[in-house]
């Protein structure tokens, strides 16, 4: 048993301190603390001058801060110790301080903390690039975004030029504001949360790999303050969300992804990420889970002196897109996300409303405010470090700071405008937006032959109008043929899922795979159509896009199985099965789809003539009210349902009375109803 060999008490150790500030006191007999510039002045001034070479041991030191009234304020027992890892290589160094006791260091509305950071913002001619980053964050309304306030350093009696006082960062108030977790850990501790993570590419411990190589740093709970049983939770957490986002499910509303991320806070931090250009946004990404709270936060923002076009080693990135040239492994996340045409719509929406509301001309006024500011402190600053120096990987070097300034300026307006089409660009085929307005019929082709899916005929004629197939005929692929009306399928949202229904005698596309299946049991059943009912889970089809080529997959939702071409066959007849599905969804052609327009469905566009009635359906945006029209409204005996997008029933009405809608807010509903033993469906918007 070891015993311990030595004991102060906190009253003891509260006098060292003091004397060791006195000490320091003495030591800066006669030194002049006042500023040099329009802006504060920090000077900090270590025990016995030593220097500061470590980004893990502290030193002690005092500081004595001169803010903009020429007030002084004095800090006795402070640490401090060099940070960062590209950053501290540069001559001009980045530095953490901790206080000994928590401070409001930067004054109301910032946080009250022991640790914060002086960052040099060597790298970044401008010094400016991470200022307009948190600025860009708080317009876009990200929680957290860092503090910048700008300073002058002299340590150690040598001025050091201008840095920035910034949050370090942690989970407290005003910073990552998320509950902080027990500490020892007791049997009702709950450890769902928090967690403050990074996916981080220099594999800094406490870390771990997730199944797709993604190594998370953890940042809260502390290395010396975590239990194993928090690190399990957390790695668990995290990887079950990434198998969910390369699952077959992942576009999936409620068994996807998305029901583990915060979707504003990660499309606003995508946005930023992408809007700066910076190559590292994705090799040092930030995000955290809170206490009883299932969902993953993406933020906060740090780390961008090199964003904007700062770092020669992609050349100019104005014209590039970060997931496709940045460095690091959340990329293999967002480009997975990429797939799915609810986040391509989130962000091409987003953006619009960001350049719309004037994202741009922000980030040009902050820019000149923060450069007036800055006016006095950059002349000393650049007579110290040189304004044509390279310090890191600069891509390029001017000789004025205007110029840097200018070259910034260009950038953000150059790849803001490049990203309007960037975007439009990624955005993957959607069935919501083509399956929307029911005014066509549609060919459902497959990928490799690009034959048809038709109702098999044993003699081997087309079906038409006179010749109508039976319920439970057989589904095949056959040549593509605008004769053949049995190729003609009118496709329907129905919630999240798609009804799929023959243009003859109203028949639906059916799975009738028997007994319990998984989606990798191999049934091989072969579908057929069956009566129409979109209360059929086996009628229920999840559409899947794959890339942006307009190819997908069709999966039925009773099964979860895929339509698969029967080995890939060109011959006419051959058998469309129920079957597997996989990881191999993505790359066999047999289970790929497409469609192309066929016939214009009758009355698509208002009037229906189904069992010779004439009637047509109008929303009247003055009264709000919603109703048919027709020669004898009492000849329409059928009721009508207004649905909202997800599917959701909203109301019903007989078609032969009015249905007032001013209850309901402003967007887009469907309204379908059943005439003459055919569902008919049509969209439209409430303003």
């Amino acid at each position: 048993m070891m015993k311990r060999l030595f004991h102060i008490s906190p009253f003891a150790f509260r006098f060292l301190l003091f004397a060791l500030g006195f000490v320091l006191s003495l030591s800066l007999f006669g030194q002049d603390f006042a500023r040099r510039t329009n802006l504060p002045h920090v000077f900090i001034n270590t025990f016995g001058n030593v220097g500061i070479w470590s980004k893990t041991d502290y030193v002690y030191a005092t500081m004595n801060y001169v803010d903009e009234e020429d007030n002084v304020l004095q800090f006795d027992s402070l640490q401090i110790r060099g940070r960062g890892n590209s950053t501290w290589n540069m001559a001009k160094k980045p530095y953490r301080i901790k206080f000994h006791e928590k401070e409001k260091f930067l004054g109301k509305g910032y946080a009250k903390a022991r640790n914060w950071t002086l960052l040099a913002n060597a790298g970044d001619k401008t010094m400016i690039r991470n200022a307009i980053t948190n600025e860009m964050g708080q317009w876009l309304g990200l929680k957290f975004n860092p503090a910048h306030k700008f300073v002058d350093l002299t340590l150690n009696g040598s001025y050091q030029g201008t840095y920035q006082i910034s949050d370090h960062l942690d989970v407290r108030p005003h910073r990552v504001d998320i509950i902080e977790q027990d500490y020892p850990l007791t049997s009702t501790s709950d450890i769902t949360g928090g967690y403050l993570l990074e996916v981080d590419g220099f594999h800094d411990t406490p870390y771990f790999s997730t199944n797709q190589k993604v190594y998370i740093r953890i940042h809260y709970p502390d290395e010396d303050e975590m239990d194993s049983s928090q690190k399990n939770y957390i790695r668990n957490y995290v990887n079950e969300f990434e198998s969910v986002l390369f699952s077959e499910q992942f576009t999936d509303p409620k068994q996807g992804y998305r029901a583990y991320v915060d979707s504003v806070s990660l499309i606003n931090w995508f946005l930023a990420t992408e809007i700066s250009g910076n190559i590292d946004g994705y090799y040092s990404t930030y995000f955290y889970k809170n206490q009883q709270d299932s969902l993953l936060y993406f933020g906060p923002l740090w780390d961008y002196d090199i964003a904007y076009g700062n770092d020669k080693r992609l050349g100019d990135t104005s014209r590039m897109l970060m997931t496709d040239n940045g460095y690091g492994d959340t990329k293999i996340w967002m480009n997975r996300m990429w797939l799915d045409p609810w986040f391509c719509t989130k962000v091409n929406n987003r953006y619009k409303e960001v350049v719309d509301g004037g994202l741009e001309d922000f980030l040009m006024q902050k820019i000149d405010s923060l450069v007036d500011l800055l006016q006095e402190s950059i002349v000393i600053n650049y007579r110290k470090w040189g304004i044509s120096t390279r310090m890191y990987n600069e891509r390029v070097l001017y000789s004025t700071y205007d110029e840097y300034v200018s070259d910034l300026k260009d950038y953000i307006t150059i790849h803001m405008d490049y990203l309007r089409h960037a975007f439009a660009s990624k955005k993957v085929f959607d069935p919501a937006e083509l399956f929307a307005t029911q005014t066509h019929y549609f060919h459902i082709l497959n990928s490799s032959t690009q034959n048809a899916l038709d109702i098999y005929n044993a003699s081997r004629e087309a079906y038409n109008d006179e010749n109508l197939p039976a319920e439970g005929s057989l589904i095949c692929s056959w040549t593509e043929d605008e004769t053949h009306l049995s190729q003609d399928w009118k496709i329907t949202p129905v919630g999240d899922y798609y009804f799929i229904e023959n243009r003859l005698n109203n028949l639906a596309l059916s799975d009738p795979t028997t007994g319990t299946s998984t989606a990798t049991t191999n049934v091989g059943t072969q579908l057929q159509v069956a009566k129409a009912n979109q209360n059929d889970d086996r009628q229920l089809w999840r559409i899947t896009p794959q890339g942006t080529s307009g190819r997908f997959n069709i999966i039925n939702k009773y099964t979860s199985h895929a339509i698969n071409l029967n080995g890939g066959s060109r011959s006419d007849g051959t058998s469309i099965l129920s079957y597997t599905s996989d990881v191999r969804n993505a790359t066999s052609t047999n289970r790929q789809w497409f469609v192309s327009e066929s016939a214009e469905i009758p009355g698509a566009n208002g009037i229906r003539t189904v069992s010779n009635l004439d009637y047509a359906l109008a929303y009247d945006p003055a009264t709000q009210t919603l109703h048919f029209g027709a020669e004898n409204l009492s000849e329409l005996q059928f009721t009508a349902r207004v649905h909202a997008l997800n599917g959701l029933l909203l109301v019903s009405f007989p078609a032969s009375e009015e249905c007032s809608l001013s209850h309901l807010p402003p967007g887009t509903y469907i309204v379908s109803w059943t005439e003459g033993g055919r569902t008919r469906s049509i969209k439209f918007l409430k303003k």
